[in-house]
């Protein structure tokens, strides 16, 4: 059986505007059972940013008795300065198996799903291992 993406993928999709700061972009991944965001700007995708993405530019000591001026900084920027920009995206259409391979060999966590330059889903390395155990 060939599953495509548009099987597994999910639809649900959370963005952040380019603007947003990081303190919304970490509340939403702080609560979320998903590990990626889409960054959108009149509708149309602009970045990708992942919980990875937000550790390496945050202060560990954020939130902390330590945490100084230069601590708080971080969390103020937004998400155009952390995103990944123009991320790899893939028609509904394609296969699984093609996306876990374009993930493996962009060493990326997901792909967006576009249509007509439409956000329609994302794929995450979660859903392409759900897909192949189902199979």
């Amino acid at each position: 059986m060939k599953m495509k993406v548009s099987e597994v993928m999910t639809t649900r999709v959370v963005t952040v505007e380019m603007d947003d700061r990081l303190t919304v972009v970490k509340e939403i991944l702080d609560c979320a059972p998903f590990r990626h965001l889409l960054v959108i700007e009149d509708e149309q995708l602009q970045g990708v940013i992942s919980d990875r993405d937000l550790l390496r530019c945050l202060s560990p000591f954020i939130g902390t008795g330590a945490e100084s001026v230069r601590d708080t900084a971080t969390i103020k920027q937004r998400a155009h300065q952390v995103m990944t920009r123009s991320p790899v995206t893939v028609n509904a259409d394609l296969l699984v198996r093609d996306a876990l391979i374009l993930m493996l060999d962009q060493n990326i966590g997901c792909l967006p799903v576009l249509e007509n330059g439409q956000i329609r889903g994302i794929f995450t390395w979660h859903d392409g291992v759900r897909a192949l155990l189902d199979e």
